[in-house]
């Protein structure tokens, strides 16, 4: 963290179950903020997020009204902050009425514990749904969070022409495709990948020889571009003007300072687009979240 904002990096994201154990993540995030970054509050952009399952019961899972204000609240706790600058509903809630989920967003603007309203892992017409009824709220959605790399293209079916309409920013997340976009695979699945753990996103059995031969020829594009994989696949997701930032998940300081490396050579040529296009056919993994 304190690399990053020595960087010029100053936004943080965080979500009420990130961990493990949930909760945990924006603990750590408060005591690094107050034993460090507190005097810079005001540079900083600090997002958190509600809708998957933080604790039994039916209203610590979703996207019920009493479920986000309480969340928000205990996020607001683990981090020692009087609001956070973006509130997400986390993902679409099937059970609850639309109003409901996005009038609980409302409510936490205007009750001061959040600056912004967003979402995330929203498809192209529910994003186009939330956000008409938060224009009539008079709290508008200006960020959409959706789940975005070279090895998971769903939101160029649809959803960057709805935020593009809108006037919603994208951040995606993932765009590293949890580190198969980096050269962390090549030698196989290091123990403290997170391919090597019992949790996360990224499974052992997605870490196939097909996928490294994709990897391989894609470290083999990024090189004479001069650039590493990561740098590469980090420009790749900017290159959409709808594409605000894009959100990395950096274990140590050496992948930041990579990551900072890709404001080099952000540009693409269209031949060189098409050559990627080529080197992607099949290789796409994962669902929306």
């Amino acid at each position: 963290m304190r690399r990053a904002f020595d960087l010029g990096i100053t936004h943080f994201d965080l979500a009420n179950n990130y961990g493990p154990p949930p909760g945990s993540a924006e603990e750590a995030f408060g005591r690094l903020l107050a034993g460090d970054l507190r005097p810079y509050r005001d540079e900083l952009v600090i997002s958190t997020k509600a809708g998957y399952v933080m604790w039994a019961g039916p209203y610590g899972d979703w996207g019920s009204r009493k479920y986000l204000v309480a969340s928000l609240d205990q996020s607001l706790r683990r981090m020692g902050l009087d609001y956070v600058d973006i509130f997400y509903h986390h993902r679409p809630d099937p059970a609850t009425p639309l109003e409901e989920t996005m009038g609980a967003l409302d409510h936490a603007v205007r009750s001061g514990k959040a600056l912004y309203a967003g979402i995330s892992n929203y498809p192209a017409d529910e994003t186009r749904a939330a956000a008409a009824i938060l224009q009539r709220l008079g709290t508008p959605c200006v960020i959409h969070q959706p789940k975005y790399s070279m090895l998971n293209r769903w939101i160029e079916g649809g959803l960057l022409r709805a935020l593009e309409e809108e006037g919603i920013g994208c951040i995606p997340f993932s765009p590293l495709a949890q580190g198969l976009l980096t050269d962390r695979y090549l030698g196989g699945i290091p123990p403290d990948s997170r391919a090597g753990k019992p949790y996360g996103f990224l499974r052992a059995d997605q870490v196939t020889a097909t996928m490294l031969r994709v990897v391989e020829r894609l470290g083999a594009h990024a090189t004479a571009r001069g650039q590493t994989l990561a740098q590469m696949a980090l420009a790749w997701v900017l290159r959409h003007p709808q594409v605000t930032s894009a959100l990395i998940g950096a274990s140590r300081a050496s992948q930041v300072e990579d990551a900072v490396g890709t404001l080099r050579c952000l540009s693409f040529t269209t031949e060189e687009l098409a050559r990627l296009d080529e080197i992607l056919v099949g290789a796409e993994i994962g669902e929306r979240s």
